[in-house]
């Protein structure tokens, strides 16, 4: 499998692409709907190529090869998901206290088979993270806060809306600056 990044076009050109790119068995999906102009495709390696070619024939401002191991968040994955389906389903998982925002729907779950779908369903469904943002936004959120040594979701979270405050947590030292920030506001 592969994956690559699709700057500068719109979602609906970008699955007219993938649509076009699919023959023989051969497949490629939206993957991440990371934030507007930027989509991430995943599937088959000789689909994604084929799908980057076109995309760059319809004006995308650059198609990024992804250095991964896997066609993350596309159908392919479906043998990882059933495999999680059953691991989870050894544990006990609860209702969350607290809402989860699961970017497989782009909504809170709360209830424990809920939560169990989300993990398995983000493994061969698109990430939605714009959508996720927007209705985290429209449900009255200020500010997210990124755990992690990157940056990527800050960067994603300012083209998707500026008046929400992105904080970045990988370390002491930044975790103790985000409190002060949110504390702040």
């Amino acid at each position: 499998g592969a994956m690559a990044a699709v700057l500068g076009l719109s979602l609906p050109e970008i699955e007219e692409a993938c649509r076009a790119a699919t023959e023989g068995g051969q497949q490629v999906w939206a993957a991440n709907l990371n934030c507007p102009g930027q989509v991430v495709i995943s599937g088959l390696a000789e689909a994604v190529g084929r799908a980057s070619g076109l995309l760059t024939e319809k004006g995308a401002k650059r198609v990024i090869p992804l250095k991964v191991s896997v066609p993350s968040h596309c159908p392919l994955m479906q043998p990882a998901a059933d495999r999680l389906r059953e691991a989870l389903a050894a544990i006990e998982v609860r209702d969350a206290a607290i809402p989860v925002y699961c970017n497989a729907f782009a909504a809170p779950v709360t209830h424990h088979a809920d939560l169990v779908s989300a993990l398995a369903r983000q493994l061969v469904g698109p990430v939605r993270w714009e959508e996720t943002i927007r209705n985290l936004r429209a449900e009255g959120a200020v500010a997210t806060v990124e755990c992690g040594p990157g940056k990527v979701l800050c960067g994603l979270n300012r083209k998707i809306d500026r008046e929400v405050a992105s904080l970045n947590v990988g370390d002491c030292a930044s975790l103790d600056a985000a409190v002060a920030a949110l504390n702040a506001e």
